[in-house]
Order: C-alpha cells, then structure tokens, then sequence
C-alpha cells in the first residue's frame, strides 16, 4: 500500500513537471539568442496579415504614417521665449520607423529621436472641429520604447484663429485642448487640459481635470503601445481611457480647477482694517498682581554644592599639548606655508582632569522665573478682520462650458530627456464606434502580437530573478518545500515487526508484579482447586481472624506469604530472569497448604 502511494505522488509530481517544461518549451528555446528571437518575432508576424486602418465614418482627422512620409506635416522654425540662445531653437529630430519590438509588417509609426531637444511638428485637420451638438473624440497610440526619465508625449488642438501658422508653433501657441501622458522624475501625469474663455473679459484661462484615481506609472514603464482616448459629451461630461478602460471621467462644471464659473462675490481690494480692530482672542488680566515672595532674580541653574573637585585633578595643566613626536615636514616652506606648529594632542597627564574645575549645574529649586499675569478672554474681541465681500464684476455663470473655441490643427511640442517615443494612428472623430474600429484595425493589432510574444512564466521569473538576485531563494524554497513534503509523505517506511515482536515479549518477561496481583493470581488458582465442602470452613476462619484483629492482637505471616514476599523482592532486583524462572518461583511461593488461604482470606477482611 505504502509502495502504491508513493508511485501515484511520484508520478503526479513528472506529470506536473512535465506539462510545466511543455508550456515553457517555446521561450526556452528562445533564450538560445536573439536571432532565434528574432526569427520567431518575424515568423509570427508575417502569420498576421496587417492592413493600414481605414476610417469607417466621419472623421475630422487621421494619420497612420504607413506610407513613411510626413505629408502635410510643418516643422516648426520658431524660437521658445525665455530660453537660452543654445536650447531655445526647435531643433530635435522626427522620424517615421517601425516598432523596435513587436513590429508589426507594414505598420509605422512617427517617432522623437532627439534627447535634450526641444521637438514641435503640426497639420492641419482635413476640417475645423466646431463645438456644438456632437461629442468630440481625441484618440492616438504612444510607446516609450526607451522608457522614460523626464519628457511628455501630449499633443495640442490648435485653435482656429486667424494668426496660426504652422512654422511658428511653439510652446505660446493658442490651443483649445491639450491631452497626453506627462512624466519628470516620479510624478507621472495624463494631462486633460482646456482653454475657456471668460465671456466678460475675452482672457482665455486653463482649466485642469481632476487627476486620475489609477498608478500611471506602468504606462510609462512597461514599453508597451498604449491606447490614449478623450471623449467630451455635448452633456458637459467627459472621460479619459487607456487602452480603452475608463481611467478618469467627471464634469466640466464641477470635476477642474479651477471651476468653471467665478464666485458671486469677491474681497473689496480697497477695503482696509481699521486701526483699533482688537483681534486678540485673550488679554492679560489687569486685575492679577505679582506674589510678594515671587523672586525673579533666581536663576534657572546653579551649581551643585554636594560636588567636590576630584582628587588629582589639575587646574594649572592643559587639555591639548603639541605633539612632542611631531617633526616638521622637509618640505615645508614658511614663506609659503606659514610658521609650521606641531599638531595637538590630549594631554596624557589629564587622566582624571584639567583646566579649571567647575562643579556640575543642577535646576534650582527656587527658579520662578518672569511674571506674567493669568490670560483671560477678550472682552474686546472683534474675530479675525477680513474685507468687506462686494458683487463680483467680472462674474458669469457658463452652464455650458462644451462650447470651447474651435480647432483646425494638431500638433506635438514636446521637451525630452529620453528619445524614441513612438506615436501612431491619430484620429479625431465624433463617433465613438468609429474610433472603436480604428483602434480594432491598429492598436489591435500590436496588442495581438505583443501578448504572442510574451514572454512564458518560466523566462519571467528567470528575468525578474536577474534583476534580483534574491528571488533565487524564494524559488529554491517554493520549489524544494512542496518536493520535500511529497517524499516525506509518500516514501515508504520500513516495518520492524520482528523486533517488534521480540520487544513485547521481553517486556512481558521482564514486567514486574507486585503483591497484590500474586495475591489475586493465588486466589484465583485456590479457587479453581478448593473443593465445595471447604467453603463453611474458610468462613469459619474469617470469621477467628475478625476476632483476633478486633482484640488488637498481631497476626504472624504464613509460609505462604514471606515467600510471596521474597519472590517480590527477587523479581525486583533483576529484570533478566526468564519467564520459565519466574513462573516457577511464584509455584514455590504459592505452593498449596493452608497458607496461602489464610492470606486470601486476610486480604478480604482488610479490604472489607
């Protein structure tokens, strides 16, 4: 049986292992090298036939750069303000090239090339996007391929005003929304943000959406396409998704900073506190007076009277003295390094002190210190002095705050630390199935061949190992307890019957019985051999040794009962007689007479 069960854990343990090995088969064979990788990467990719999105729709805008030309894309030549001479230019590099993992046949994308350069491209929208009646839909891929250390991947709707130029945008250029992913040192951001313009005073102010509840950081991390959409409703509502999941949503109204419409009322700037506000909320008690015996010249500390100066203490020798083996240096030049002194070092003579010799301080008992009267409340308190509230001239109450300037170009303006971001299929539509199924034919499509080229389990925990070195031991003890447990379990154990079977016998032999039990052995035998006729005697006996206990005489032991005694005291000193031994001696002791009935017949009346 034990053999039985340690076949089946066994054999369910290489079943396990074995469909493990099974699973992981591709990618261990694909840490042979990177041309295998490569091989496989390509082998799958041309297994996915890829066709350049094609809008199903009404669209204001789309770009796929498959076919490798900025058609219709202006580099910008304008200058940022406020910049160094060196930095201020738009110089950085763009690109049109292939993802540098999971590309995708035929599939290109726009990438920033440049590190530490300030970037800025645009075009114009086949139409202006008018804000009315219909949802605006912003949607567009982007990949750190790189990573990221410092830099944004946001792009910009200009606004449709009659000074836009493409070859002069740059960071003041007027824009109607700006969205995208953000990120310098740990603070990773997805900006929404809109230009609304007061009504009144014609000035355009941002307004920032509500930071999302989700970590961002894997986006920027994981060197993934991700999936970047902006939906505002004609409802005033919005929403933010990454790789189409709600990651923030809200109102136009009540979920940005800050809000939409002004306070009703605003501070007078011209109003001013009058000079006798009391705004003290507690005064000193003018009716407290100073305690006679209050001494305010004690001071805080004084020294410790109890303290004496330890004896040997040296109050004329010095704490440092110069190093008398010190020797100045061959190269030492006075002119130049000044008269040259020999370093100082503890006075060795100092053992117990030196200088003079202070006793400790110590809290003095009788310190009060300054007087102050008790604080009572103000009865002349005013609160705390705050303008006077007046009309808010500039107020307006927006309830419609969709209505934003239209906009008729997109553009990228962009500072970064880390080059090669990758953007890739822009669209800006109305609809959201349309976006829907333009995402379907692109981002779908590098998501498929990415998860086909993730990585097995097995090649995940050797690379997370890599990194740290001390997941080899989580592994070494996840692996190697469960293995431990089986074999404990299911070996087979070894049964040692046939010493077993000689350990009983010889406790049996060996065991010891006491009085009592060779007395019930005695009674038992006398029992079985009394004849019937005997049992009036043996009552009469009882009943003389009553008597005789009753009148207090002692009784003398029988024959029969100090050889029971000493069989005992036998059996107790050696542990190695034989049972045959034993056996035969407690015969002896026994025998057959009247002695042993008398002893039966004690007991029973000792134990009544």
């Amino acid at each position: 049986m034990y053999f039985q069960g340690c076949w089946l854990c066994l054999g369910l343990l290489f079943v396990s292992i074995n469909a493990e090995f099974v699973d992981d088969g591709v990618e261990v064979e694909d840490l042979g090298g990177n041309s295998e990788e490569t091989d496989n990467e390509g082998e799958l990719s041309s297994q996915i036939k890829y066709k350049t999105p094609q809008p199903v729709g009404e669209v204001y805008f789309t770009e796929t750069f498959d076919s490798g030309r900025l058609a219709g894309w202006v580099l910008s030549k304008a200058k940022k303000d406020d910049t160094d001479v060196e930095i201020s230019i738009y110089d950085g590099r763009w690109e049109i090239e292939e993802l540098k993992e999971n590309r995708v046949p035929g599939d290109r994308g726009l990438v920033l090339k440049s590190r530490a350069k300030h970037h800025a491209i645009s075009t114009v929208l086949a139409k202006p996007f008018i804000f009315a009646d219909k949802p605006l839909i912003l949607q567009y891929e982007v990949n750190f391929q790189d990573g990221i250390d410092c830099g944004g991947a946001y792009i910009k709707l200009l606004a449709d005003t009659d000074d836009l130029t493409l070859e002069n945008f740059y960071d003041k250029t007027s824009y109607t929304i700006m969205f995208g992913p953000d990120k310098c040192g740990e603070d990773y951001k997805l900006h929404f943000i809109f230009r609304h313009k007061h009504p009144k005073t014609g000035v355009f102010e941002e307004k920032h959406a509500k930071p999302p509840d989700v970590d961002l950081k894997q986006f920027f991390t994981d060197r993934k396409t991700h999936l970047y959409t902006l939906v505002m409703n004609p409802d005033d509502t919005f929403e933010v998704l990454i790789d189409q999941i709600v990651v923030n949503k809200g109102s136009l109204l009540e979920d940005v900073a800050p809000p939409i419409n002004p306070p009703k009322e605003i501070e007078d700037p011209n109003d001013e506190k009058p000079d006798d506000w009391d705004e003290r909320a507690k005064v000193p008690d003018p009716s407290a007076i100073k305690p006679e015996d209050w001494d305010e010249s004690e001071p805080a500390q004084v020294e410790d009277l109890s303290v004496a100066k330890p004896a040997g203490w040296l109050d004329e020798e010095p704490k440092f003295i110069p190093d008398p083996n010190a020797e100045k240096p061959d190269d030492w030049n006075e002119d130049m390094d000044g008269e040259w002194e020999a370093p100082r070092i503890s006075n060795p003579a100092c053992r117990i002190g030196c200088g003079e010799w202070k006793p400790p301080m110590i809290d003095n008992p009788k310190y009060k210190g300054e007087w102050r009267p008790p604080m009572i409340d103000n009865p002349n308190y005013q609160g705390i002095w705050s303008p006077r509230k007046i009309p808010n001239p500039d107020y307006f109450e927006d309830d419609h705050p969709f209505l934003l300037t239209s906009f008729r170009a997109l553009g990228l303006e962009l500072w970064s630390m880390t080059s090669d971001i990758y953007f890739d299929n822009f669209i800006i539509c109305s609809e959201k199935e349309v976006a829907d199924r333009w995402a379907a034919d692109g981002w779908g499509v590098k998501i498929m061949i990415a998860n086909a080229n993730e990585p097995g389990i097995f090649k995940q925990l050797i690379a997370a190992a890599e990194e740290r070195p001390w997941l080899w031991f989580v592994y070494l003890v996840t692996a190697g307890l469960p293995i431990a447990l089986i074999i404990s379990f299911c070996w087979p154990r070894k049964v040692k019957k046939k010493y077993e079977d000689a350990d009983y016998k010889k406790t049996d032999t060996c065991k010891a019985q006491t009085k009592g039990a060779l007395e019930q052995e005695v009674e038992e035998k006398a029992a079985l051999e009394k004849p019937v006729d005997l049992v009036e005697e043996k009552q009469q006996s009882d009943g003389e040794i009553l008597e005789k206990e009753e009148e207090g005489e002692p009784e003398e032991k029988s024959e029969g009962e100090i050889e029971i005694i000493e069989g005992q005291e036998d059996s107790n000193k050696s542990n190695k007689s034989g049972s045959e031994d034993e056996m035969k001696a407690a015969d002896e002791s026994t025998g057959s007479g009247d002695g042993p009935v008398k002893s039966v017949r004690k007991r029973r009346v000792r134990k009544e």
